[in-house]
């Protein structure tokens, strides 16, 4: 039997026909594949071993390879693990069999595109095809000097240039990502720039703030209706996730999600299929799912808050992004950007900072993190008119270091994990400026050093949006 051969739309120039690579050890599997790919318009190419399938890749550029996950000389893994290593730009795709998705799972951790369950079926094949096909093409880490339109997490750190590799390896997959992260350390923005360079960069990003929908309307909201199913429903509306279909669904702040909405999100997640309300059929949907917490969601699992299958779903890669405190020497490119950008906002003449207002912020510890740099700049130059700004002119808000209560009073919150600690002494803050002011919330806002926006973030997150009802 041939080591490989080839298949495919001979009479197209090589350049303009994307080679395919199909490695698999069943003769039927191959054939079949073969034809289906070459009906697309395709030059195809196998291999049934490893060693056989490396031996074509050092002789012949491809732009897609399928592989069988168990094959005579290896695993599909082992081929994964080499494609990643020697041929970057090329996405990968494993074939696994019926309830063998953990290893799945683990090809997706080593770098595969995506995955297909035997009995293959044709449409997602060709699905999978036309989206690994339509992946921007791999651009080396970028600086964050660099110019254009691409949103970018600026920061020249090695725990940033770090986060900005591992994005870019995420972009290439179409695994559910879980972003873990403090408050205001760019959890959506890291989404959107997995999105804008993955496959489905051409299609639709949908944010959704799991926290900010009442209860009694998530369902209608994710799911859609059909016109006529409650009172109030004058039209169909599709929801979150058909609106989403094809591209890539953002879900903030998923801990926030009740049980009941959790199970209904994960048979969504498992049979890709949605059921509006008031609808008799179900619709397909084709949705990358990445989601974000500030909580550890292992610890909303031990306490009964989070379901341990909805986790797996959600966390197949789980992207952490490191605190501004951990960043300090990417403090004054932050500064000198969020400066420009609120003075061209503002409409008023460029600002500086001197060494000592800038020496100022790097020795702070930000518990708010890039969002709150930037509120104390926006409140910083509200206050001053020079156009170097010195050290006191800061406006740093008037609470104890989170770090300072950690070392003085570790008795209080012992079991609490770091951000509950930090939570619940922000959250202590502004209840307190809240009744100083009777819940003037301008009032609160300038004796906590921040903006009004900020305040009303900071409450929405904390559930703080109810004022105390009187007696």
């Amino acid at each position: 039997m041939p080591l490989s051969k080839s298949r495919g739309a001979h009479s197209s120039s090589p350049a303009s026909v994307p080679n395919i690579l199909i490695v698999d050890d069943e003769p039927d599997i191959i054939e079949l594949l073969e034809i289906t790919l070459a009906r697309m318009g395709l030059n195809v190419a196998s291999a049934q071993s490893v060693s056989g399938a490396q031996m074509l890749l050092r002789s012949r550029k491809f732009q897609l390879c399928l592989t069988d996950m168990r094959l005579p000389d290896g695993k599909g893994l082992d081929l994964v693990k080499y494609i990643a290593q020697h041929c970057a730009d090329m996405p990968v795709a494993v074939i696994t069999a019926y309830g063998t998705t953990d290893n799945a799972v683990a090809a997706l951790k080593a770098g595969a595109f995506d995955y297909l369950s035997k009995p293959v079926s044709l449409k997602q094949l060709r699905d999978l095809v036309k989206s690994a096909l339509n992946l921007p093409p791999l651009q080396p880490e970028t600086s964050s000097q660099a110019g254009g339109q691409q949103r970018l997490l600026l920061g020249e750190s090695q725990p940033m240039h770090q986060l900005r590799a591992t994005i870019d390896k995420l972009s290439r997959s179409q695994a559910a990502v879980h972003i873990h992260g403090e408050s205001g350390t760019g959890k959506e923005l890291a989404a959107r720039m997995i999105h804008e360079r993955s496959a489905r960069h051409q299609q639709v990003f949908i944010a959704v703030n799991c926290g900010a929908i009442p209860e009694n309307l998530m369902e209608s909201e994710f799911f859609g209706y059909k016109k006529g199913a409650f009172t109030g429903a004058d039209k169909d509306h599709n929801g979150f996730f058909l609106a989403a279909n094809g591209g890539t669904l953002f879900l903030d702040e998923v801990a926030d999600l009740p049980l009941s909405m959790q199970v209904k999100l994960l048979r969504v997640i498992q049979e890709k299929q949605v059921r509006r309300i008031g609808d008799t059929q179900e619709i397909p949907v084709d949705v990358r799912i990445i989601s974000a917490t500030h909580k550890k969601l292992l610890h909303c699992i031990e306490n009964g808050q989070f379901r341990q299958d909805l986790y797996y779903r959600l966390n197949v890669i789980e992207l952490n992004m490191p605190p501004l405190r951990e960043m300090r020497t990417d403090i004054p490119l932050l500064a000198e950007k969020i400066m420009a950008k609120l003075c061209r906002e503002a409409g008023r003449s460029p600002c500086s900072l001197k060494k000592e207002a800038m020496d100022r912020l790097m020795n702070y510890d930000y518990p708010g993190n890039v969002r709150e740099l930037e509120n104390i700049l926006e409140r910083t130059l509200a206050l001053s008119t020079e156009p170097q700004i010195g050290r006191n002119e800061i406006q740093l808000p008037d609470l104890p270091s989170p770090a300072l209560h950690l070392t003085t009073t570790p008795e209080l919150d012992d079991a609490l994990p770091l951000q509950d600690f930090l939570d619940k002494l922000e959250k202590d803050s502004i209840v307190k400026a809240l009744d100083q002011s009777h819940y003037n919330r301008t009032i609160a806002a300038k004796s906590l050093g921040i903006t009004v926006r900020s305040l009303r973030y900071r409450m929405e997150r904390l559930k703080l949006n109810q004022p105390p009802v009187s007696p």
